[in-house]
């Protein structure tokens, strides 16, 4: 919702080779084919989201099943910030490709 000044998330960062900061040994389509996976998993079950987190992500955020706390604008990536607020409460993104990999994005409030 755009209005809202600041959201709470978490995501799934899946980094690849070229990735920002990267130590990642996936190639780019394998990463994008992992986020899409993870995706598909998540879609028929949502509660999956932290446990999946603390396997697959390579943000630190992972120790905590992903979980980003409060943010406003301006804070995070331009692609990363646009599709969290545009997500509804408890809603999953799609895999949003920013310069540090994939993320998997789910707004907690």
């Amino acid at each position: 919702m755009a209005k809202d000044k600041k959201i709470s998330a978490s995501h799934i960062l899946i980094m690849h080779t070229e990735s920002r900061n990267s130590e990642s040994k996936l190639s780019k389509n394998e990463a994008l084919k992992l986020a899409n996976n993870l995706h598909g998993k998540l879609k028929k079950d949502l509660s999956l989201f932290k446990d999946l987190a603390i396997k697959h992500s390579s943000c630190s955020s992972a120790q905590y099943g992903g979980s980003l706390g409060e943010f406003g604008k301006g804070m995070m990536v331009k692609q990363f910030e646009e599709a969290a607020f545009a997500l509804g409460v408890n809603e999953l993104s799609e895999p949003i490709e920013t310069e540090f990999g994939y993320h998997l994005i789910k707004r907690d409030n």
